[in-house]
């Protein structure tokens, strides 16, 4: 029986990573453009980093977490997500305490979820952490960024929902009339919003149980009960949404899954993708550090599911760059090997972008001519015993209708820099 991969737990494929390589160069480039750098942290933590960080009583930590013993008796766990891990390393290496900070990460993340398209157990994450920064300013500029990064990857049909959560103090006040409403409809609640009564009300809000929604639409809003500070703070965001002109909707249920947010939360949303439709989702933390054994200092984050980015780039048949060979290098008869491998080398050093593969494991012409077109080459350069005497290279078009010739090795270069501008357009 062969083995294989764990359920949940994809292999990208070649055919696959060139539009993963592309979105991830989008991302990161206009992170960089915004002051943000990169941070790597491991993907290992210690699991009570989550458990207090996440929340006890959260799914997350209940159902989802990927943890064990290790062989010194500690529980560990693989991140779930980026934020905690992010909080952690500015703690523990000093980088936020009484300082201003842009960082971002990415890798993958892992939840012991029910897989389905666009959600699996072990997914990637790219995301963006602000520490020390507590006005509606910076909440404004990461929206901005992330609506910069839809247009420069040619989406057009994701929408923006914002909502806030408030202090921490009118979130406790509002929790306390939240479990009033439901304890009052509590035969109507279904058994996973019956546990969550008393534990996380406010998840109850996010259920996706049809014959709940009339009962979840006329619950209190949270939006009715902010304090005065952030009531301003959420009317100033909006303002300043308003003279970007980006657009957004108010969404009073959208609370996220995560114990640690206050204030400003928000989503991307898309309807191509099912259910799974959330492709970016961040929002404000300021008690998150504190609460991880730091000094009080507000933040703000977001992560973007590649996963879920990638199937809506596919959907909307974006142009997939083009990894193919430039050029196939055919080598055959007694010496050509040596040479044609100094050649292949002295070509990259020449043209850096060049995409050129080398024929190894031999065979005559015709073989070689077979495997040269099946992969997509351009062109194939042609070294045999003639060509090496005469220090030249035949070059045969395998895409385009040009005639068969014969350059200098010198010329080579001249030849190629053609295709590389070709497979760029």
């Amino acid at each position: 029986m062969s083995i294989q991969s764990i359920r949940g737990m994809n292999d990208i494929l070649p055919t696959q990573t060139p539009v993963w390589q592309s979105v991830e160069n989008t991302l990161r480039s206009v992170l960089e453009s915004y002051g943000y750098q990169e941070i790597r942290m491991p993907l290992l933590e210690a699991t009570e980093l989550f458990s207090r960080s996440i929340g006890e009583v959260t799914d997350i930590v209940e159902k989802e977490m990927f943890t064990f013993i290790d062989r010194n008796g500690d529980s560990l766990t693989l991140r779930p997500e980026g934020t905690a891990s992010c909080v952690r390393a500015g703690i523990e290496h000093g980088l936020l305490y009484n300082q201003i900070q842009r960082l971002w990460y990415g890798g993958p993340m892992f939840r012991h979820e029910k897989p389905q398209q666009g959600r699996y157990r072990q997914f990637h994450q790219m995301g963006a952490e602000t520490y020390g920064l507590a006005g509606p300013d910076i909440d404004v500029e990461m929206i901005a960024m992330t609506a910069r990064l839809w247009r420069q990857l040619g989406l057009t049909d994701l929408q923006l929902q914002i909502n806030s959560l408030g202090s921490t103090a009118a979130r406790a006040a509002y929790r306390d009339q939240l479990v009033n409403y439901f304890s009052s409809h509590y035969n109507e609640l279904d058994e996973d919003s019956q546990r969550r009564l008393q534990t996380n009300p406010l998840r109850i809000l996010d259920s996706k149980n049809p014959n709940m929604q009339s009962l979840i639409d006329n619950a209190p809003l949270l939006l009715d009960h902010l304090d005065d500070e952030s009531q301003t703070h959420f009317a100033t965001l909006k303002t300043w949404l308003d003279e970007l002109g980006i657009p957004y909707q108010v969404n009073p249920r959208l609370v996220r899954g995560l114990d640690y947010y206050n204030r400003t939360v928000f989503e991307w949303v898309t309807q191509q993708l099912g259910a799974q439709g959330t492709v970016c989702a961040g929002g404000r933390y300021d008690s998150l550090v504190e609460q991880i054994g730091g000094r009080p200092t507000p933040a703000m984050g977001f992560a973007i599911g590649l996963e879920r980015l990638v199937l809506l780039l596919l959907h909307h048949q974006l142009q997939i760059p083009d990894k193919t060979p430039h050029a196939y290098l055919i080598m055959a008869g007694p010496g050509t090997l040596q040479q044609g491998l100094r050649l292949a080398e002295s070509l990259r050093d020449a043209l850096p972008h060049l995409r050129l593969l080398t024929h190894c494991g031999g065979g005559n012409f015709k073989s070689q001519f077979k495997r040269a077109d099946k992969s997509g080459a351009l062109v194939a350069l042609v070294l045999g015993e003639e060509e090496m005497a005469q220090h030249q290279v035949t070059l045969k078009y395998l895409r385009q209708e040009h005639p068969q010739l014969r350059v200098g090795l010198a010329e080579v270069v001249d030849y190629l820099k053609p295709l590389l501008q070709l497979s760029n357009e």
